[in-house]
Order: C-alpha cells, then sequence, then structure tokens
C-alpha cells in the first residue's frame, strides 16, 4: 500500500492519494463534456465515468463538468490542470 504523500513545504491540505473534485467550465458545446472527460481519464484512468456531474448555466450558454478523481499525486494534479487549460473549448478550471 502506498503511503499518504503531503505537498511539498508540509503546509498545503493535501495528502495523496486522496478524492479531488475538479470543476471544468466552458461554453455549451456538443462535445464539450466528451472532451472533459477524455482528458480526465488520461490522467486518472481508475476515473469513474459515471460520477460526472454537468450543470448548465442560468442562460445555458455555459456548462460546469464536475469530476472528482482519486488524485495519486501533485505532478498528476498538475499535468491534468494544464491539459485541460489547453483544451479549446475550456474557459475555467477550479
Amino acid at each position: 500500500m502506498t503511503q499518504p504523500q503531503a505537498l511539498p513545504g508540509g503546509d498545503g491540505p493535501l495528502q495523496f492519494p486522496c478524492d479531488f473534485p475538479l470543476k471544468i467550465m466552458g461554453r455549451r458545446a456538443d462535445g464539450f463534456a466528451d472532451a472533459v472527460v477524455a482528458v480526465v481519464l488520461r490522467h486518472a484512468p481508475d476515473f469513474d465515468v459515471s460520477g460526472v456531474e454537468l450543470r448548465a448555466s442560468s442562460g445555458g450558454n455555459y456548462l460546469s463538468c464536475t469530476c472528482t478523481i482519486r488524485a495519486r499525486s501533485r505532478a498528476q494534479l498538475d499535468a491534468l490542470y494544464r491539459e485541460l487549460t489547453a483544451h479549446p473549448l475550456v474557459k475555467v478550471v477550479l
């Protein structure tokens, strides 16, 4: 069994592995959710796609996609954030 990995400096609240929710937002477009899930699966192959939560904005122009992954390391999260924020359909990642 892998020991939990704390963030460098010891002052971060995350210890790995941990469940980590990502909220990804973009314009409401065909294929947005599928594109987000494809990126998440590249970095977290054990991600359970059935847990994806979708919510449209009040005006219906934007869509948020919440994916909770089992994060294994800070490097994994950093790589996932980099790929998501570089995707043309994605506007914001929280």
